[in-house]
């Protein structure tokens, strides 16, 4: 009997930044690769994502590697960077998931899928630069939300409820989730699998098993590899989010922000009509 073969693909969330292990990153994929089954060796975990990655990165590069592992369990944890650039475009962000999600499910794997928090929030931005990224993430997590269903994978909720304002649960960056947090995902993704027969092993502690950071390694983190990340979008979104922050500022000075979120609601709808429904196998007659 072959192991069960669990690959994971997405951005540095699911490469486990926040969450060191030696000279790297260990992560919720990792933690939870752990309480797949009853004897850890039996559990061939693969883990492709890479910092930075957008969902164009996932369906390129990561998708082809991951089909030919021919995996049982695929983890799809992805969108935030796409939110984080000026070129963001929800119609593509759809696209691209669509095809990601039937190319796992078309070759029977299980898949696993999030939304996750407003990136605008959590990094503690004023409200006029907070809400354009807010729609974004929003946007996002419908397109996942309509496409997890679709595809009928195991969906986790993470975009809300008290782990997301703990602030115990975040690295120094308040993008990334710190050990506790990682557990914390892997846990609620276990009871998941747990739940629909799919997780026979050990469930993830809850608790970390290494002291947190000092504040002074948490500055100092932020001071060297975060200040390279901060580079690079201020860079790339910065000027164009200062333009979305304009206009957002011009609605609500006239009362007419409702119009921005239901213009974003739209695109999500167009977004979603644009993609062929996925083709069902006929019911066999007697």
């Amino acid at each position: 009997m072959r192991p069960l073969r669990f690959v994971a693909v997405g951005d540095s969330l699911t490469a486990g930044v926040g969450d060191p292990a030696g000279d790297g990153w260990r992560g919720w994929a990792a933690l939870l690769a752990d309480g797949l089954a009853e004897e850890p060796a039996s559990v061939e975990f693969t883990n492709l994502a890479v910092s930075g990655a957008q969902t164009r990165d996932v369906l390129e590069r990561q998708t082809p590697v991951g089909l030919e592992l021919r995996p049982d369990l695929v983890s799809v944890v992805v969108g935030v960077n796409d939110t984080l650039r000026r070129t963001f475009d929800i119609h593509a962000v759809a696209a691209r998931l669509d095809r990601v999600y039937a190319a796992f499910t078309g070759r029977g794997a299980v898949l696993l899928t999030a939304c996750l928090p407003d990136p605008g929030a959590m990094l503690g931005l004023p409200g006029a630069l907070a809400r354009p990224l807010t729609r974004r993430q929003r946007a996002v997590n419908a397109v996942v939300h309509a496409l997890s269903e679709r595809y009928g994978v195991v969906h986790l909720h993470a975009d809300a409820g008290g782990w997301v304002t703990d602030r115990a649960m975040w690295s120094a960056d308040r993008l990334h989730p710190g050990e506790r947090g990682h557990r914390q995902l892997a846990l609620r993704f276990h009871a998941l699998l747990a739940e629909a027969g799919l997780a026979t092993g050990t469930a993830p502690s809850p608790e970390p098993d290494s002291p947190a950071p000092t504040r002074s390694a948490s500055l100092w983190w932020l001071a060297t590899a975060g200040t390279g990340w901060v580079a690079r979008r201020c860079t790339d979104l910065l000027p164009h989010l200062l333009t979305l922050a304009a206009d957002d500022l011009r609605h609500h000075a006239r009362g007419t922000g409702s119009r921005l979120d239901l213009r974003a609601s739209a695109s999500v709808s167009a977004a979603l009509a644009a993609l062929s429904v996925p083709e069902r196998p006929e019911p066999e007659t007697a």
